[in-house]
């Protein structure tokens, strides 16, 4: 399974054609990105998925690189627990803004 470590990314302008923020509750994000060939989660330097903290968090994180297509998904265990019907299999991607406010 190929992993790709933000301290690679961080400092090196990198095209990214696909950045997908999974967002959880409790303010936590963790980011899946396609570069090239290869599609992998982001991981810190102690080799656990990297989390973000919030929406601006993840733009400063990867504002030297240019980024094809971004999106969020949401995903929210709430919906089974009220007893709403199970989720579907796939779940909504909404356009993600990469843009820095001014």
């Amino acid at each position: 399974m190929h992993k790709f470590y933000f301290h690679d990314i961080q400092d090196k302008p990198t095209l990214i054609t696909y950045l997908e923020v999974q967002s959880y509750e409790m303010n936590v994000y963790l980011v899946y990105l396609s570069i090239g060939t290869k599609s992998a989660m982001v991981y810190d330097k102690h080799d656990k998925p990297m989390r973000f903290f919030s929406a601006g968090h993840i733009r400063e994180a990867f504002a030297h690189c240019t980024v094809q297509k971004a999106v969020m998904k949401h995903d929210t265990p709430y919906d089974e627990m009220i007893g709403n019907p199970p989720k579907s299999a796939q779940q909504m991607a909404l356009p993600f803004s990469m843009a820095l406010p001014y």
